[in-house]
């Protein structure tokens, strides 16, 4: 009986682990992603390079890296080798990376 409740137990930790991913992750709407790319458009910002800081979304932006807002949209936007991406403010988290 033992040996079957250690792979159910196990196979219930992971599925609760996904859920947990799942929850975590931003979903931004296809209206906000209109609304940022048209502002972004009209609103260039030069691009930096952070060495050492990959451009995936849950990454962590350093505070020296300046965010700036958009209108109507709970996030900010930067340019970071030439790819802008949106970050939460409250984490400094890239939720989005707009190619």
């Amino acid at each position: 009986m033992k040996i079957h409740l250690v792979p159910a137990a196990a196979g219930l930790a992971l599925l609760a682990g996904l859920g947990v991913a799942t929850a975590d992750q931003v979903i931004i709407t296809p209206e906000q992603q209109t609304v940022v790319r048209e502002y972004v458009e009209r609103h260039p910002l030069a691009s930096i390079s952070l060495l050492g800081v990959e451009l995936n979304v849950g990454s962590t932006l350093p505070d020296t890296v300046e965010l700036h807002e958009v209108p109507d949209v709970e996030y900010r936007y930067v340019v970071v080798d030439d790819r802008t991406v949106l970050v939460d403010p409250g984490t400094r988290r890239i939720v989005q990376v707009i190619d």
